[in-house]
C-alpha cells in the first residue's frame, strides 16, 4: 500500500531545490505536488521560475498563469511574467505586466530585496518600452503628417496624454459645475476676434495702470477675508499684499472712483462679453504679482465661465499654467482660458507683473443658459441674502 505524500515537506524540497539551483530537480518537485492537488499560487511560481531557468518558456508562461489566477497581486509573478514577455521581444505584453506590478507594489511596505530588484527593472524597461513605442508611432504617423493630417493640436496632444507627457486635468469648479461642456485648458485666440480692440488699446490702457501704480494705496490683497464666511488659510493668499488687485467692477459692481481713473481701458472692454450677474459678475481688475509671488495651484468657482489676461508688464521670469500647458505672458498679447482647470502662476523676476484680468461668458453656453444660469445665481443670492460665493 503506497504510503501518502507529505505535501509540505515535498513543497519544502522544490523550494530547495531552487535555492541550490537544481531547477529540473525542482520542476519535478513542483509538478508533484501539483499533481497530488497541493498547489498554491507559490507552488505555480516556483515552477514557473524552475522552467524559465530550464528554457521551458511555455510552461513558465502556463504556471504563472496559474499562479495569477490564484493570486493576481503576486508581485514576483508579475514582474516574471513581464520578463519573459520581454525576453521574447513581446514589450506590449510586458509593459502590461510591469504596470500591473508597479501600479499594485506598496509604497509605504519594506519589499524583498529580489522584489525591489525586479520593481527597478521593470520601471526601466517601461520607459525603454514607451521610447520605442512612441518612435514607432513617430514614424508610422510620418506620411500623415507630410499630407497635413497631424495638424490637429488636439490630436498631438492626445499622443502626448498616451506616452504619459501629459496627465488629465479636468473642470472642478468650488461650487458650481454645468456639465457636458469641453475641457478645454487655453482657448485658440482666432475664437475671440473682440480681442482685437481689446489688444489695440494696450498701450492706452498701460498708460493709465501707470498712473495708478503711482499711489501706493491703490491696491488691495486680491483675497480678502469675508465677514460671513470662514477665512480658512487660502494658501497663504489670505489679506496678502504679493498679489494685490485693483479693481473697476467688483463682484458685479462698478468700482467708481478707480473707473474714473482708467476710461481708456472700460472703453476697450465695451463689446468684450462680460459676465453680469447681480452682486457676482463681472470683475475687471489690474492683477498685480509682487517679486517672488507665486499663486499656487488652484480652482475656480464655477465653470461656466471664462478668464481673459491682457499682459500689461511681464518681467523676464513670470509664468502661468493651466493643466499641462505652461506659458509666458507677452505683453499685448491676450489669452482666455478656463480657471475652473487645476492653474498656477508665478513671478520670479526682481520686478513687478501686473496685467487686466476679466471674465467671460463661455462660448459654449447658449443666450437662454447664460440667462437661466444668471437666474439661478439671484435666487441664490436672495434665499441666502449675501452673494459672496463672487467668482
Amino acid at each position: 500500500m503506497p504510503q501518502p505524500v507529505d505535501a509540505r515537506a515535498l513543497g519544502l524540497s522544490a523550494v530547495e531545490a531552487l535555492r541550490r539551483g537544481d531547477a529540473a530537480q525542482a520542476r519535478a518537485l513542483f509538478e508533484k505536488l501539483i499533481a497530488i492537488g497541493g498547489a498554491d499560487a507559490a507552488c505555480y511560481l516556483g515552477l514557473a521560475i524552475a522552467c524559465d531557468h530550464l528554457g521551458h518558456i511555455n510552461v513558465a508562461k502556463g504556471a504563472l498563469d496559474q499562479a495569477l489566477a490564484r493570486e493576481g497581486n503576486n508581485l514576483r509573478a508579475l514582474i516574471l511574467r513581464g520578463d519573459i514577455a520581454q525576453k521574447e521581444g513581446d514589450n506590449r505584453t510586458a509593459t502590461a505586466f510591469y504596470q500591473a506590478a508597479l501600479r499594485v507594489a506598496p509604497r509605504d511596505v519594506q519589499l524583498p530585496q529580489d522584489v525591489m530588484t525586479g520593481l527597478e527593472r521593470a520601471q526601466a524597461a517601461n520607459r525603454r518600452n514607451a521610447e520605442e513605442y512612441e518612435a514607432y508611432l513617430c514614424n508610422w504617423f510620418s506620411e500623415y503628417e507630410s499630407a497635413g493630417l497631424c495638424a490637429s493640436g488636439r490630436f498631438i496632444r492626445s499622443l502626448d496624454l498616451m506616452f504619459g507627457k501629459r496627465q488629465i486635468y479636468l473642470q472642478q469648479p468650488l461650487f458650481y459645475y454645468f456639465p457636458e461642456l469641453p475641457q478645454i485648458q487655453f482657448y485658440e485666440r482666432v475664437e475671440f476676434p473682440w480681442l482685437d480692440a481689446v489688444e489695440a488699446a494696450t498701450g492706452d490702457i498701460r498708460s493709465e495702470l501707470i498712473e495708478v501704480m503711482k499711489d501706493d494705496a491703490a491696491f488691495i490683497p486680491y483675497v480678502e477675508p469675508s465677514p460671513n464666511r470662514p477665512s480658512g488659510d487660502q494658501m497663504g493668499l489670505l489679506g496678502n499684499p504679493e498679489w494685490g488687485a485693483f479693481f473697476l467692477w467688483k463682484n458685479g459692481t462698478l468700482v467708481e472712483e478707480n473707473a474714473a481713473r482708467c476710461p481708456r481701458t472700460l472703453d476697450a472692454l465695451k463689446d468684450v462679453p462680460l459676465v453680469h450677474v447681480r452682486g457676482r459678475s463681472p470683475s475687471v481688475l489690474f492683477s498685480l504679482l509682487k517679486p517672488g509671488a507665486k499663486i499656487p495651484p488652484h480652482h475656480g468657482f464655477v465653470n461656466t465661465r471664462l478668464i481673459c489676461h491682457l499682459p500689461l508688464i511681464v518681467p523676464e521670469g513670470c509664468g502661468f499654467r493651466v493643466g499641462n500647458d505652461t506659458r509666458q505672458w507677452q505683453e499685448g498679447k491676450a489669452w482666455v482660458f478656463d480657471d475652473s482647470i487645476e492653474h498656477e502662476a508665478w513671478n520670479n523676476s526682481a520686478g513687478t507683473r501686473v496685467i487686466l484680468l476679466f471674465d467671460i461668458w463661455r462660448p459654449e453656453l447658449s443666450e437662454a443658459e447664460r440667462e437661466v444660469v444668471t437666474a439661478m445665481f439671484q435666487a441664490i443670492d436672495v434665499y441666502g441674502n449675501s452673494g459672496e460665493w463672487n467668482f
